[in-house]
């Protein structure tokens, strides 16, 4: 592929040395690739280092950036035919990192979202890496690319309230990050990003494969992407993400005994085979503690005012806002203009 070919776009606020680090990695893939950057207000050098480091730059006013629109300005500001997302705090993990990611696209004709895993960090608590280990290992057990489609009778007719409903997707088959992700312009041109509050790649592959669609896992594009927050951070960041799936698919979470002694259990399960297995076990307990804490919370978050939403949330977002999914057809561009 040329350069006009592949566009990579990150959304960027004060990336700091993180940021350095993905543009770098960014700089050293087998694909020569645009580089797109928009920033929402940084004043710790980072529009520098990007125009530095060869990207172009978008700036915008920090009460103009939400997750969705953001992205949707990307796409529309890109050349690429593919666009390539990664957040400013994921760092591809090698060279061939683009190359791969764009392979998924070859997987089927109807491809229209490809997607990697994350790698924790070498510095990440034992209770972070097991997480996402597990998660992203549990998409591809047999550690080969993963396709996601829906047959035609499981997706919405016109006007109809038919197919599958949104939360039959919650899990594994509707998973979908923009942290390392690539998407099709012409699909794209179809379907964009919602302007939704949270979790707008959740929505977008939902949409995408109502629309007829499929999505690419493609396990070996992996990038370095995780957060070693403190307890009250995991706790917020936990909250805002189950207020989204509340948000998106309906989801509450259990809060029955027997679903929180299952967490427990998965979390000591976990840990078998660690080095240093007494350490690990205690970070793991305390991490899904909290990470269970925040989700009982979020996903109650409609029965909490919105002062308490505002302080619990890593955002300080105060809003509850659902989707109705099931009550309407995916949104196409016909239904309004990109900001």
């Amino acid at each position: 592929m040329s350069q006009a070919d592949v566009t990579v776009a990150i959304p960027v606020r004060d990336g700091g040395a993180l940021l350095g680090r993905t543009l770098a990695a960014l700089g050293r893939q087998t694909v020569r690739h645009e580089l797109l950057v928009c920033d929402s207000g940084s004043d710790d050098g980072s529009v520098g280092l990007a125009r530095s480091m060869g990207a172009q730059v978008i700036e915008i006013p920090a009460t103009q950036f939400s997750h969705g629109g953001t992205r949707n300005l990307l796409m529309q500001q890109a050349s690429g035919a593919r666009v390539a997302f990664v957040t400013q705090d994921a760092e591809p993990a090698d060279e061939r990192w683009l190359e791969r990611l764009l392979a998924g696209f070859e997987l089927g004709p109807d491809v229209a979202i490809a997607y990697g895993p994350y790698l924790p960090r070498p510095d990440a608590p034992p209770g972070v890496r097991l997480e996402l280990e597990r998660w992203f290992a549990s998409l591809a057990p047999d550690g080969r690319p993963r396709l996601d489609r829906l047959e035609p009778d499981e997706r919405p007719l016109a006007g109809a309230q038919t197919g599958l409903p949104a939360i039959a997707l919650i899990g594994a088959r509707g998973f979908f990050t923009d942290a390392n992700a690539c998407i099709s312009r012409s699909a794209w041109e179809h379907v964009r990003f919602r302007e939704v509050p949270y979790a707008e790649d959740r929505v977008l592959a939902l949409d995408m494969l109502r629309n007829g669609y499929a999505k690419a896992f493609i396990p070996e594009a992996a990038v370095w992407h995780s957060h070693d927050y403190t307890a009250l951070e995991q706790l917020r960041r936990s909250f805002d993400e189950w207020r989204g799936l509340r948000e998106i698919y309906g989801w509450r979470e259990p809060a029955t005994p027997s679903h929180v002694a299952r967490q427990l259990r998965g979390a000591v399960s976990q840990t078998r085979g660690q080095p240093r297995r007494a350490g690990a076990l205690a970070s793991a307990i305390r991490h899904h503690v909290v990470r269970l804490t925040g989700a009982l919370l979020g996903s109650r978050a409609e029965r909490l005012p919105p002062g308490v939403r505002r302080r619990l949330s890593l955002e300080g977002r105060a809003s509850f806002s659902p989707l109705e999914l099931d009550a309407r057809d995916p949104p196409r561009a016909s239904e309004g203009p990109v900001h």
